[in-house]
């Protein structure tokens, strides 16, 4: 949550940071500002609540020159959207900018004692009073020149708070020079040639350089346009690496689509191939999973799984729950990160944690992560941005390699994540009991899903009729059983989180012991009933609907004509491996969900009070 992007270098540096603002404008956008400095050591700031084209606007009447600046985009935490909350933030001098993703928890505290000292406040953030206690320590010392002050004060500022940051600094008496430092919150080094970045996301200065380093947490970074050095914030040397970025400037921009969700809807046949790319063994009818860092027997000593996420990877967990005990009959569970983080949850030796999440930086599955190790646990991480903090601090793992994922909907990170975890259901099948003759089967599924997806893409249009034709409904239910019961969790919440309407998910069983209370004419149920082994059991709670004169949109398996005359409307998927009908079920989901928001004047890339990469708690 929250953008952040610093620049470095000989060029204008606002129309750099205006740019990277907008590639990170998904990660929250109630706000945004810049702050430039020029060469008469003077910072020029600029900020506007709303979206970043007010911002634009503003720089364009007011234009702020410079070759060193730090800006912003924001997710409100303290105070709300306004002009004077917006970052960046000045110190009691003026003379001091920082740029602050994280939450200051002993904030009030520290602004009481500053206020009793004088300081004037001109918001009501946390993030203020970071920078007021910064440049309370720089000018209380003058025995060392002002860059080297800065990171003095800065290094004493962070001794005095409790919670996380990720922060970008910079001050009117040490021109072409920027601060940065992390913890909890995530923060890229780029390194250019006669120019340097910091951001939170890489996307933000993929198209000025490819070479990133990720800062670990209690990294702090000082940087020059050809030079930078990184400490611990204690002062210590830190380690790092540099490495490569592992997607285009195009991967990161929406192409011939209206709206990022639906690029990366239709971008799903070709990240579902890239996850069992090079991943499948013919041979062995089995998976490779390198990255899990286990021996084989190691694996075969594994007696219970834990799986770990929030939100969309956490429906992705419970799809995995099914698929995982259903080939290789190991007990598998799904917890919720911020609830296994405070739990004291009974794990014994033999139990492996795998923590889900798209970006590597969701603040609560980092928690977990964290917690496991603490208890001496092995814990697995299935990400897909590499370099992220989780696959940095995690025992081993899986990438995705799906690309960006810009929309706040999670959608192409779902797909992926199951298809992850059918794969890591092979592999410990095959180490059980699955037989051969059903493993080669199962490869050939999984080969087949990019194809199957394609087909049904290609209903789209039909997809977007079927929702104009519910436009006024209040809410919708979501239903399904089994390997489906978490795609309809995962359809309601697409559904509720961009178009802002009630939607559910429930086990279609469920209807009787108490959601059939909301069935009415005007609102329309979702139910995935496909021919599997328990399509009378969905048939028969969707017939309890229709009982009720509620309208039913029916997702079903191809050819499946008997369902036309039950439900008000079919979308028909390829038949598929119910280990994989979450994969091929959850598309129509996504396009009912993105056309409906559409239709109703939604901003599907930027849904109301949300943003991506959840990195407060």
């Amino acid at each position: 949550m929250c953008g952040i992007i610093g620049y470095v270098g000989k060029e204008s540096a606002a129309p750099i940071l205006l740019d990277g603002l907008r590639r990170l404008e998904y990660r929250g956008y109630d706000s945004s500002g810049i702050a430039v400095m020029n060469g008469n050591r003077t910072i020029q700031l600029r900020k506007r609540k709303g979206r970043l084209q007010n911002l634009r606007d503003l720089v364009a009447e007011s234009p702020a020159e410079g070759d060193c600046g730090v800006s912003h985009t924001r997710w409100a935490t303290h105070g709300e959207p306004t002009d004077e909350n917006a970052h960046p933030h000045r110190d009691q001098s003026g003379k001091l900018a920082l740029v602050h993703n994280g939450v200051i928890e002993n904030y009030q505290t520290l602004r009481d004692q500053l206020e009793a000292e004088g300081h004037t406040f001109e918001s009501q953030t946390d993030s203020e009073v970071l920078a007021h206690l910064i440049g309370k320590f720089y000018d209380a010392s003058e025995d060392e020149a002002p860059g080297e002050r800065l990171v003095t004060a800065i290094r004493e500022a962070l001794g005095q708070i409790s919670g996380t940051y990720g922060i970008a600094v910079m001050h009117a008496d040490a021109p072409g020079f920027l601060v940065g430092a992390r913890l909890g919150s995530p923060l890229v080094v780029g390194l250019g040639k006669g120019e340097n970045f910091l951001a939170s996301d890489v996307a933000a200065i993929v198209s000025h350089t490819s070479d990133a380093i990720y800062l670990s947490d209690r990294d702090l970074v000082f940087m020059t346009d050809s030079d930078f050095k990184i400490e611990t914030v204690g002062g210590d040397e830190a380690d790092f690496q540099v490495s490569r970025v592992d997607f285009t400037p195009e991967q990161a921009e929406k192409g011939e689509y209206p709206h990022y969700m639906l690029k990366e809807i239709f971008e799903q046949p070709q990240t579902i191939q890239n996850v069992f790319r090079g991943r499948l063994l013919d041979d062995e009818a089995s998976a490779k999973l390198g990255g899990l860092n286990l021996t084989p027997q190691e694996l075969r000593d594994v007696d219970r799984i834990v799986l770990v996420g929030c939100g969309t990877a956490s429906h992705a967990a419970m799809a995995g729950e099914y698929i995982i005990e259903n080939l290789a009959r190991i007990p598998t569970e799904v917890e919720i990160a911020s609830e296994f983080r405070y739990r004291n949850i009974p794990l014994d030796k033999n139990t492996l944690i795998f923590v889900i999440s798209q970006s590597g930086e969701t603040i609560d599955t980092l928690a977990a992560m964290r917690e496991g190790q603490r208890k001496g646990h092995r814990v697995l991480g299935i990400v897909n941005a590499v370099g992220s903090t989780i696959a940095r601090e995690s025992d081993g793992g899986s990438y995705l390699y799906s690309g960006p994922e810009i929309g706040v909907a999670a959608t192409k990170s779902f797909t992926a994540q199951v298809t992850m975890l059918a794969l890591l259901g092979l592999l410990l099948g095959r180490m059980r009991h699955l037989g051969m003759a059903e493993g080669q089967r199962f490869l050939q599924e999984i080969r087949a899903l990019p194809a199957k997806v394609e087909e049904i893409l290609q209903q789209t249009e039909k997809i977007r009729e079927i929702a104009m034709k519910y436009i006024e409904a209040p809410g919708m239910l979501f239903l399904g059983r089994q390997f489906n019961f978490p795609t309809a969790l995962e359809g309601a919440l697409k559904m509720k989180e961009i178009s802002y309407i009630f939607a559910s998910g429930h086990a279609s069983a469920e209807l009787k012991h108490g959601v059939i209370a909301l069935v009415t004419e005007k609102l329309p149920s979702v139910f995935i009933a496909l021919k599997d082994s328990i399509y009378d059991k969905n048939v028969s709670s969707l017939e309890e609907v229709k009982a009720r004169k509620g309208p039913v949109i029916a997702i079903t398996t191809r050819g499946n004509e008997e369902m036309e005359r039950i439900a008000d409307d079919v979308i028909y998927i390829p038949e598929v491996h119910e280990c994989l009908s979450p994969i091929l079920a959850v598309i129509p989901l996504q396009l009912l969900s993105y056309h409906f928001a559409v239709a109703r004047g939604c901003d599907v890339d930027k849904p109301r009070n949300l943003a991506k990469s959840v990195t407060v708690e």
